[in-house]
């Protein structure tokens, strides 16, 4: 492994063919037999810092379609929070389905990666050893015909590091080829790893046609605009001539969304917004002042789109705030799964609810390009090491993050990997302004 490491850091990549994969590697995982650990407890008191733990990994075979990525640096997603505490079931469901390597007694997590082709197995032309990539996390098999007009809808489609094992919070990590994209040149290992899953994601759901296709001068509510997820709509939004309504519970995260541009944010938390009485009932009131304080920003204007993610909490307010004709899009459903909302809202104005789950092949690889272009950046705020790991999910499990959280792997320290300096000198600010937050 050091004489791989050796050869990414001096950028002599064409080495790496020619050195020996190692039988084992490092990697933060999951065990089997610790999936009742936290029966009993509330989802708030679940420590992820007590369900993580760095483990050596027997290195998997290659089969055709794939690759060994040597991983210099990845990121924390909701996903490794869930899998973490074994909610809303164990991962270990998914392993055992998918079968093969896959099921083992531990899960490898991870669905961002960072990091230098190793080896490809029979059948990739695409991709060779020394390449600089970095990954999105839809694995897929396409042997059914739902999957080939839009390869989400393929019912063998799995979230890599999440529903498949040996994920990207590893030193190496196991791909299929077509998960694969370009690493942007202008951005260090970590910032590079951080887009992928939360990137191509809000690509699908609010630009792709497959999402709420945003247009120029769409009015989009963007909750959690500080977040993982809505640090890329809200740039998305402001990219593609919209104008975010950015929502933030905090002071420092509005202060976060004008650095990226936004002008019109609301503060839930200094607004007292409480959108339900008790654990049963809404307040269709705070509905109405949430939607009251949005056409004051806007001049007059309700959201052409809402941009939802924490589902249970925020949804009833969604639907109703939502224009005569428009779109709430909503994935993730941090807060609850089980959505209320008054339906006449809803039905008597012509609304759509548009599911959305992360993103095909040409959603991702869009989505990296404009990443690799400048347009969109990265809005990593902090770093950890792989020992780390069970810290950094504990920091997005408890909200007590902003952006993305990064991890190192194979990378030594930060501010690695990047190559075009000039670049990188013009969006500096941009690529920063998270960090320290």
């Amino acid at each position: 492994m050091q004489k791989i490491l050796d050869a990414i850091l001096a950028d002599e990549l064409d080495a790496i063919g020619s050195l020996d994969v190692p039988e084992s590697y490092r990697g933060v995982t999951v065990h089997a037999d610790e999936v009742k650990m936290f029966e009993g407890l509330e989802t708030k008191d679940k420590d992820p810092r007590k369900s993580l733990h760095v483990d050596e990994i027997p290195t998997p075979e290659l089969a055709p379609g794939e690759a060994l990525v040597a991983v210099m640096a990845s990121a924390i997603n909701y996903n490794t929070v869930w899998t973490s505490i074994f909610e809303p079931l164990s991962t270990f469901a998914f392993l055992k389905k998918y079968g093969g390597r896959h099921d083992q007694p531990y899960h490898v997590v991870g669905s961002d990666l960072a990091g230098v082709v190793l080896r490809t197995g029979p059948g990739v032309n695409a991709w060779k050893p020394g390449d600089r990539v970095v990954a999105h996390c839809l694995d897929v098999q396409l042997e059914h015909p739902d999957g080939h007009g839009d390869t989400m809808l393929d019912p063998e489609q799995r979230i890599w590091g999440f529903e498949t094992n040996f994920g990207g919070l590893a030193e190496i990590a196991l791909v299929k080829a077509n998960q694969l994209m370009p690493m942007p040149d202008h951005l260090t290992w970590e910032e590079a790893a951080s887009p992928g899953l939360v990137n191509s994601t809000a690509y699908r759901q609010l630009v792709s046609t497959n999402g709420a296709n945003m247009k120029q001068g769409d009015t989009v509510l963007i909750w959690g605009a500080s977040g993982g997820l809505g640090s890329y709509a809200t740039q998305f939004a402001l990219n593609g001539g919209a104008t975010p309504v950015c929502v933030v519970s905090s002071p420092e995260k509005a202060e976060i969304c004008r650095k990226m541009g936004a002008e019109l944010i609301i503060d839930r938390s200094a607004e007292g917004f409480k959108f339900w009485k008790d654990e049963h009932e809404q307040d269709p009131r705070e509905w109405k002042r949430l939607g009251a304080k949005i056409r004051e920003l806007t001049g007059g204007d309700d959201p052409d789109i809402v941009f939802e993610h924490p589902g249970r909490e925020t949804f009833g307010a969604s639907v109703y705030v939502a224009r005569k004709g428009g779109t709430i899009v909503t994935c993730a459903s941090t807060s609850g799964y089980m959505h209320q909302y008054d339906n006449r809202y809803l039905w008597m104005h012509l609304k759509r609810i548009v599911g959305s789950h992360f993103a095909n092949y040409r959603e991702a690889w869009e989505a990296n390009r404009l990443i690799a272009k400048g347009k969109i950046h990265p809005t990593l705020s902090k770093v950890y090491s792989l020992e780390e790991t069970g810290q950094a999910t504990n920091d997005v499990h408890r909200n007590a993050h902003q952006g993305k959280v990064g991890v190192l792997a194979l990378a030594p320290s930060e501010g690695l990997g990047v190559r075009d300096h000039e670049m990188r000198a013009k969006h500096l600010a941009e690529i920063n302004r998270f960090r320290g937050v």
